[in-house]
């Protein structure tokens, strides 16, 4: 029987052609390649996406290596040609953006009247130790 580490759930929700993350928990080391994992696989899998939403009302502590993660993903949907969208961004979440320098890369409005509705196709996906690290390199720094 594996032992899932506590501390991070993911609620995927699906749209026409927008999915929702929904983060519950703390986005750190241990967990953070879980979002990562889930994103990498909503990308994957729908060509036709065009907004990814990451929903954080329920997050916790988010470290050093989930900042990494989100401007991997950032990396992900911007090269894809999706926007990404940082929903209900708690102080800490944004306190740690703007320390960074990072806040910018995240900074999106989404176009007017797009209004994001739940749908019937809900997935809820639980950390899994995966035993992999997703560690992107710094901020590309070529002139």
């Amino acid at each position: 029987m594996t032992t899932l580490p506590p501390g991070l759930r993911l609620v995927t929700i699906d749209a026409e052609n927008t999915v929702r993350i929904e983060i519950i928990g703390d986005l750190d080391y241990q967990t953070a390649d879980v979002l990562l994992d889930e994103v990498t696989a909503q990308l994957g899998a729908r060509p036709d996406l065009k907004d990814v939403h990451l929903h954080f009302q329920e997050i916790g502590t988010v470290d050093s290596m989930g900042l990494s993660v989100l401007l991997m993903i950032h990396r992900h949907t911007t090269a894809a040609g999706i926007r990404l969208h940082l929903n209900d961004r708690p102080p800490n979440l944004d306190r740690l953006l703007d320390i960074t320098g990072t806040l910018e890369y995240f900074e999106s409005t989404p176009p007017v009247g797009t209004a994001f509705f739940h749908s019937n196709s809900t997935t809820a996906s639980s950390i899994a130790d995966t035993g992999q690290s997703s560690r992107p390199g710094g901020r590309d720094t070529t002139t």
